[in-house]
């Protein structure tokens, strides 16, 4: 009897431990990791949402850029960091959707090392041809490319990129023979592509928007279901190849055994942070879509993403070494 009395008033003391945790969380400031150079899209969100998740938390959010094998580097750092609520990973499919189909070998378990809090936003991307390709709509380069194959190349950000999966996806759902081309980062694929090295790219919307506007690159689709406000008048590339969605999608995650109830703190908190006007209206002005989702729905969408991407990776043979 003494015994059971012992482990009940113990369980009930770790009970009450756990909740004062949660209650009074956070307790420091919260660095939220984003596994990309600054930047980026993936930046500029993280940053966006940083100041206002900072102000209603009640403690700062420090940004971190950790950039490295393929995102790799940055969501291992958050799946080793302490269990608390005060790491967070801001990160696109790579991590959990992508890495594990891309690589022989992963640092942490993608399944159970991460648990999701909230999907934050998309970043749309757009695919663009050189303005001297003979092609003004996404029909037109799909007979193109069957007509002339080894004429069309498509540029990427690198091997196993979202722009590199973006084109190996439009190539698997266009039936064409089209090479792949990557690069180290955007930068270098937008200058060949704006040479006429390379004739063609899914990208952000954002990096491509000035050379959109000047008439150097032309717009065929956006690679969402939806039509940019930022486009208008360029359709989804959905209303020709039915379905194709390549948008990647921006979330943020934290290490297992995170406590439930911060979990639902940080989740209720970026969810208010997105639906603020102020954020709406700076989202808006560079083509980001806030989104939002409870845990259990970004968990989904984890499982769905990367039964998609497995797919494409396996067709393709797409492997980073």
């Amino acid at each position: 009897m003494k015994r059971l009395f012992a482990r009940t008033a113990a369980l009930l003391c770790a009970a009450i431990a756990f909740s004062a945790g949660a209650q009074d969380f956070p307790t420091k400031p919260l660095r939220m990791v984003v596994p990309f150079a600054p930047g980026g899209g993936a930046d500029f969100v993280a940053r966006a949402i940083a100041a206002p998740l900072a102000k209603r938390l009640g403690q700062p959010v420090v940004v971190d850029n950790k950039p490295g094998a393929g995102a790799v580097l940055g969501a291992d750092t958050v799946a080793k960091a302490p269990a608390d609520g005060h790491t967070l990973l801001y990160t696109t499919p790579g991590p959990q959707m992508t890495s594990p189909y891309l690589m022989a070998r992963l640092p942490y378990d993608p399944v159970h090392d991460l648990v999701p809090v909230s999907e934050v936003a998309i970043v749309p991307n757009v695919l663009v041809v050189n303005k001297n390709l003979p092609v003004h709509s996404i029909e037109e380069l799909i007979a193109y490319a069957k007509a002339n194959p080894g004429k069309v190349n498509f540029a990427s950000a690198g091997q196993g990129a979202s722009s590199h999966l973006a084109g190996e996806l439009f190539k698997q759902a266009a039936g064409v023979s089209i090479m792949h081309i990557p690069y180290r980062g955007t930068g270098p694929a937008l200058a060949d592509l704006l040479s006429g090295q390379v004739q063609m790219a899914i990208d952000s919307i954002a990096a491509y928007k000035p050379h959109i506007d000047s008439g150097a690159l032309r717009p065929l689709g956006v690679a969402t279901v939806k039509p940019s406000p930022l486009l208008p008048g360029v359709p989804p590339i959905a209303q020709t190849l039915k379905g194709f969605d390549a948008a990647p999608v921006n979330y943020i995650s934290v290490p297992k055994n995170t406590p439930r109830a911060v979990i639902d703190r940080l989740n209720r908190e970026i969810n208010a942070v997105l639906a603020s006007p102020e954020l709406k209206e700076q989202f808006a002005a560079n083509g980001v879509v806030p989104q939002g989702s409870t845990p259990e729905e970004m968990a989904v969408l984890v499982r769905s993403e990367a039964a998609k991407w497995k797919k494409v990776i396996e067709t393709s043979g797409a492997r980073i070494d």
